[in-house]
């Protein structure tokens, strides 16, 4: 599970910190293992111009913020959600979303998560700032602890 991206991204987190243009933002908390996340986006017209989030988490939840910043950059609010989705269904095993109504959407990097399906509780660490990230867009302030 704890594979090179994963490693590298929890050691290197890319746009961690926070975003001086932000405008919308969420705080996300797993109390099973202590992680805890915040989100800023930078939206203009639909379109995410800019990603950040800072917190501390497990390497499988750092390592996660970090891809789903890179991945979100430049991706419309229906982008973003159709990708949201597809992680989840990556991390939890289950395709019971948005298959049929969107062309497929390739995860790229982000598949290194098929193997959260394994570890139930990881599965909270690994969509803890996707599920943040919704709640940014949604404008929500804060997520509550995720129970998937």
């Amino acid at each position: 599970m704890y594979q090179e991206v994963i490693l590298d991204h929890s050691k290197r987190p890319r746009n961690f910190g926070h975003l001086e243009a932000a405008t919308h933002q969420a705080d996300g908390d797993n109390p099973l293992c202590g992680d805890r996340i915040h989100v800023e986006l930078q939206m203009e017209d639909g379109i995410v111009k800019g990603v950040a989030f800072d917190g501390e988490g497990c390497a499988i939840s750092t390592a996660s913020a970090s891809l789903m910043t890179e991945s979100l950059k430049g991706k419309t609010i229906e982008e973003a959600e159709i990708l949201f989705h597809r992680m989840h269904e990556t991390c939890t095993g289950q395709a019971k979303t948005v298959s049929g109504e969107h062309p497929p959407v390739e995860l790229g990097k982000l598949a290194v998560f098929e193997g959260v399906q394994q570890y139930p509780l990881r599965v909270k660490c690994a969509t803890l700032a996707w599920h943040t990230m919704r709640s940014a867009l949604d404008e929500k302030s804060d997520v509550p602890a995720t129970t998937e």
